[in-house]
């Protein structure tokens, strides 16, 4: 099984940028596959997950009418596009899954069967 991340970078205030996460191991339709960011000094927290079963979507308040997650199932991809950066994303992002159930919220390692590398996003000013 792996997660591997990508799409992260440099951007100013108010620019976009498009994280993926391609899947290798299980279908994207059979795990519930999140995002979540670790900023410096700061805990890991969810950004947005979507179900393995019927693809809803869930964000968290800080991200809601910027960020949208989707999945491309026959690719094996989640994507979250980012979209109105503000310096306060700045983070490493993960892409995360587990067969059960994933939460937003502060979260541990733990929290999730799978975790990827991670991906710089650094918004500047």
């Amino acid at each position: 099984v792996q997660l591997a991340e990508s799409g992260g970078g440099l951007v100013q205030a108010g620019g976009s940028l498009r994280l993926s996460c391609a899947v290798s191991g299980f279908s994207t339709d059979e795990y519930a596959i999140g995002w979540f960011r670790q900023a410096p000094g700061k805990e890991r927290e969810g950004v947005s997950i979507i179900g393995g079963s019927d693809g809803s979507a869930y964000y968290a308040d800080s991200v809601k009418g910027r960020f949208t997650i989707s999945r491309d199932i026959a690719k094996n991809t989640v994507t979250l596009q980012m979209n109105n950066l503000k310096l306060e994303d700045t983070a490493v992002y993960y892409c995360a899954a587990d067969h059960l159930y994933l939460r937003l919220g502060v979260v541990g390692h733990h929290d999730a069967d799978y975790w990827g590398q991670g991906t710089q996003v650094t918004v500047s000013s």
